[in-house]
């Protein structure tokens, strides 16, 4: 890769961050479904987390 493509992606980055941080593309995102926040975390994912949170608790506290 030379230096002008560098630059260019660069930049490229730089205006995307500006214009995801845009009030407007953060409203028009907000009316996405895949965007929404939920109020609550579904009980199936709950389950998962605090099997990986015992699973992680176990595997901390064992002897290496």
């Amino acid at each position: 890769m030379n230096g002008n493509n560098g630059n260019r992606r660069a930049e490229l980055a730089k205006d995307i961050r500006r214009q995801a941080g845009n009030e407007a593309t953060k409203r028009f995102l907000r009316t996405l479904p895949g965007f929404r926040l939920e109020k609550e975390v579904p009980r199936r994912l709950s389950d998962l987390l605090d099997r990986l949170d015992d699973a992680e608790a176990k595997t901390a506290g064992a002897p290496r």
